[in-house]
């Protein structure tokens, strides 16, 4: 098997409709880091499970310096952005999206 990680920081803004009354509620932004996971039995053609660039682009760039609540169709949380994320890379296993230092959610499929 093998696997290939992929580690993109975004800068984007966002803000959170809960079911309780919360600061994350008001409009704020993150400099996230976003570790992406994927795996395959075999190499494609190039000899790659899937090329780094490709992940970058398919993420960063529909991601970066964005309203998350304009362009996702979900509330933004991080759990959801995970599994998300992962839902778009074809090889894609787990996902990791850090909002801070301290807080980081993880999605991976079973």
């Amino acid at each position: 098997m093998y696997t290939v990680k992929k580690r993109i920081e975004i800068s984007a803004a966002h803000s959170l409709r809960l079911s309780y009354p919360s600061k994350c509620e008001n409009l704020h932004g993150h400099n996230w880091i976003i570790t992406i996971y994927c795996r395959s039995k075999e190499l494609n053609e190039d000899g790659m499970v899937m090329d780094f660039n490709y992940i970058k682009e398919r993420i960063k760039s529909r991601l970066d310096h964005q309203n998350l609540n304009e362009v996702l169709p979900f509330n933004p949380t991080a759990e959801n952005m995970a599994r998300w994320i992962c839902g778009q890379l074809p090889s894609c296993y787990k996902v990791e999206v850090q909002e801070s230092e301290n807080n980081m959610a993880v999605y991976e499929e079973d």
